[in-house]
Protein backbone atom coordinates (compact mmCIF):
# COMPACT_ATOMS: atom_id res chain seq x y z
CA UNK A 1 0.00 0.00 0.00
CA UNK A 2 1.49 3.00 -0.83
CA UNK A 3 -1.24 5.73 -0.85
CA UNK A 4 -1.25 7.65 2.55
CA UNK A 5 -4.23 7.94 4.88
CA UNK A 6 -6.59 11.32 4.14
CA UNK A 7 -6.75 13.35 7.17
CA UNK A 8 -10.28 12.15 7.66
CA UNK A 9 -9.10 8.98 7.58
CA UNK A 10 -7.73 9.05 11.68
CA UNK A 11 -7.77 10.85 14.71
CA UNK A 12 -6.17 14.49 14.76
CA UNK A 13 -4.52 13.26 17.77
CA UNK A 14 -2.29 10.99 15.06
CA UNK A 15 -1.71 14.12 12.60
CA UNK A 16 2.10 14.46 14.07
CA UNK A 17 2.31 10.95 13.95
CA UNK A 18 1.17 10.05 10.09
CA UNK A 19 3.40 13.39 9.17
CA UNK A 20 6.65 11.40 10.41
CA UNK A 21 6.47 8.51 7.50
CA UNK A 22 8.02 9.09 4.33
CA UNK A 23 6.54 8.68 1.21
CA UNK A 24 6.57 4.58 0.18
CA UNK A 25 5.19 1.32 0.33
CA UNK A 26 4.38 1.03 4.29
CA UNK A 27 4.95 -2.30 4.40
CA UNK A 28 8.81 -2.16 3.69
CA UNK A 29 8.74 0.77 5.76
CA UNK A 30 7.40 -1.13 8.56
CA UNK A 31 9.95 -3.39 7.76
CA UNK A 32 12.87 -1.48 7.64
CA UNK A 33 11.69 0.36 10.69
CA UNK A 34 12.59 -2.38 12.88
CA UNK A 35 15.77 -2.97 11.75
CA UNK A 36 16.38 0.52 12.72
CA UNK A 37 14.94 0.32 15.64
CA UNK A 38 16.50 -2.62 16.93
CA UNK A 39 19.98 -1.61 15.86
CA UNK A 40 19.41 1.58 17.76
CA UNK A 41 18.44 -0.87 20.89
CA UNK A 42 20.85 -3.86 20.71
CA UNK A 43 23.74 -3.11 22.74
CA UNK A 44 21.47 -1.86 25.81
CA UNK A 45 22.49 -3.76 29.12
CA UNK A 46 19.52 -4.33 31.75
CA UNK A 47 20.92 -1.74 33.81
CA UNK A 48 20.81 1.10 30.71
CA UNK A 49 17.44 -0.10 29.90
CA UNK A 50 16.09 1.19 33.24
CA UNK A 51 17.65 4.54 33.08
CA UNK A 52 14.91 7.55 32.72
CA UNK A 53 15.81 10.82 31.57
CA UNK A 54 13.62 12.30 34.29
CA UNK A 55 11.72 11.59 37.51
CA UNK A 56 8.30 10.50 36.55
CA UNK A 57 9.00 9.55 32.78
CA UNK A 58 9.52 5.84 31.48
CA UNK A 59 12.48 3.98 31.22
CA UNK A 60 13.95 3.03 28.17
CA UNK A 61 12.40 -0.96 28.97
CA UNK A 62 9.15 1.04 29.46
CA UNK A 63 8.92 2.50 26.34
CA UNK A 64 10.08 -0.59 24.59
CA UNK A 65 7.28 -2.35 26.24
CA UNK A 66 5.05 0.61 25.45
CA UNK A 67 5.62 0.31 21.52
CA UNK A 68 4.83 -3.12 21.32
CA UNK A 69 1.80 -2.73 23.64
CA UNK A 70 1.00 -0.14 21.23
CA UNK A 71 1.45 -2.11 18.08
CA UNK A 72 -0.99 -4.89 19.61
CA UNK A 73 -3.33 -2.92 20.49
CA UNK A 74 -3.41 -0.91 16.87
CA UNK A 75 -2.80 -4.64 15.07
CA UNK A 76 -6.11 -5.81 16.87
CA UNK A 77 -8.00 -3.05 15.78
CA UNK A 78 -6.66 -3.36 12.17
CA UNK A 79 -7.82 -6.87 11.91
CA UNK A 80 -11.15 -6.39 13.94
CA UNK A 81 -11.69 -3.46 11.25
CA UNK A 82 -10.21 -5.52 7.89
CA UNK A 83 -12.11 -8.49 8.58
CA UNK A 84 -15.87 -6.75 8.82
CA UNK A 85 -15.92 -6.54 12.28
CA UNK A 86 -18.45 -2.97 13.39
CA UNK A 87 -17.65 -3.37 17.13
CA UNK A 88 -16.60 0.11 18.54
CA UNK A 89 -13.00 -0.40 20.27
CA UNK A 90 -11.91 1.13 23.53
CA UNK A 91 -8.95 3.32 23.76
CA UNK A 92 -6.39 2.09 26.85
CA UNK A 93 -4.80 4.03 29.10
CA UNK A 94 -0.73 3.21 28.72
CA UNK A 95 0.06 4.60 31.99
CA UNK A 96 -2.12 1.30 33.45
CA UNK A 97 -0.72 -0.91 31.33
CA UNK A 98 2.62 0.66 31.69
CA UNK A 99 2.37 -0.31 35.64
CA UNK A 100 0.40 -3.27 35.67
CA UNK A 101 3.27 -4.77 32.70
CA UNK A 102 6.91 -4.74 34.93
CA UNK A 103 8.78 -4.25 31.73
CA UNK A 104 12.27 -3.30 34.32
CA UNK A 105 11.97 -6.45 35.01
CA UNK A 106 12.19 -8.21 31.82
CA UNK A 107 15.36 -8.65 30.31
CA UNK A 108 16.42 -6.13 27.43
CA UNK A 109 17.04 -9.51 24.93
CA UNK A 110 13.41 -10.29 25.54
CA UNK A 111 12.01 -6.80 25.17
CA UNK A 112 13.76 -6.77 22.04
CA UNK A 113 13.03 -10.17 20.63
CA UNK A 114 9.53 -9.67 21.80
CA UNK A 115 9.14 -6.20 19.67
CA UNK A 116 10.64 -8.08 16.30
CA UNK A 117 8.03 -10.67 17.05
CA UNK A 118 5.16 -8.37 16.96
CA UNK A 119 6.56 -6.62 13.60
CA UNK A 120 6.68 -9.64 12.07
CA UNK A 121 3.27 -10.74 12.84
CA UNK A 122 1.63 -7.25 11.72
CA UNK A 123 4.06 -7.80 8.97
CA UNK A 124 1.91 -10.70 8.15
CA UNK A 125 -0.98 -9.46 8.83
CA UNK A 126 -0.72 -6.70 6.30
CA UNK A 127 0.38 -8.90 3.61
CA UNK A 128 -2.72 -10.92 3.11
CA UNK A 129 -4.69 -7.89 3.30
CA UNK A 130 -7.34 -7.64 -0.13
CA UNK A 131 -6.82 -4.15 -1.52
CA UNK A 132 -10.34 -3.48 -0.51
CA UNK A 133 -9.15 -3.83 2.85
CA UNK A 134 -7.07 -1.09 3.43
CA UNK A 135 -9.64 1.62 2.83
CA UNK A 136 -12.27 -0.48 5.23
CA UNK A 137 -13.26 1.93 8.30
CA UNK A 138 -13.93 1.44 11.95
CA UNK A 139 -14.40 3.32 15.26
CA UNK A 140 -11.63 3.08 17.81
CA UNK A 141 -11.14 5.20 20.85
CA UNK A 142 -14.23 6.95 19.78
CA UNK A 143 -13.26 8.18 16.18
CA UNK A 144 -13.43 6.68 12.93
CA UNK A 145 -10.60 5.03 11.63
CA UNK A 146 -9.45 2.97 8.55
CA UNK A 147 -6.83 -0.10 8.23
CA UNK A 148 -4.79 2.15 6.04
CA UNK A 149 -4.26 4.85 8.75
CA UNK A 150 -3.82 2.11 11.35
CA UNK A 151 -0.94 0.85 9.70
CA UNK A 152 0.57 4.26 9.40
CA UNK A 153 -0.30 5.16 12.81
CA UNK A 154 2.19 1.92 13.87
CA UNK A 155 4.90 3.35 11.98
CA UNK A 156 4.94 7.19 13.01
CA UNK A 157 4.25 5.70 16.45
CA UNK A 158 7.53 3.63 16.17
CA UNK A 159 9.51 6.66 14.93
CA UNK A 160 7.71 9.29 17.58
CA UNK A 161 9.30 7.17 20.32
CA UNK A 162 12.77 6.47 18.89
CA UNK A 163 13.29 10.23 18.08
CA UNK A 164 12.43 10.59 22.37
CA UNK A 165 14.94 7.73 22.94
CA UNK A 166 17.89 9.68 21.07
CA UNK A 167 16.85 12.92 21.81
CA UNK A 168 15.45 12.59 25.44
CA UNK A 169 17.15 9.12 27.07
CA UNK A 170 20.14 9.13 24.53
CA UNK A 171 21.11 12.34 24.70
CA UNK A 172 21.00 13.51 28.31
CA UNK A 173 23.77 14.06 30.29
CA UNK A 174 22.96 11.42 33.03
CA UNK A 175 22.64 8.74 30.73
CA UNK A 176 24.93 5.66 32.02
CA UNK A 177 28.37 4.96 29.82
CA UNK A 178 28.78 1.24 29.26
Amino acid sequence: MNKRPEQNEYAPYYSDYISLIPEGDIEQILKLQIIETTKLLANLSDQRGIFRYETGKWSIKEVIGHIVDTERIMGYRLLTIARGDSVAMPGYDENAYILQADFNQQPMEELLETLSAVRQSTLYLLKGLKEEDWVRWGNANGFEVTVRAIAFIIAGHEIHHRKILAERYFGSKDFPSA
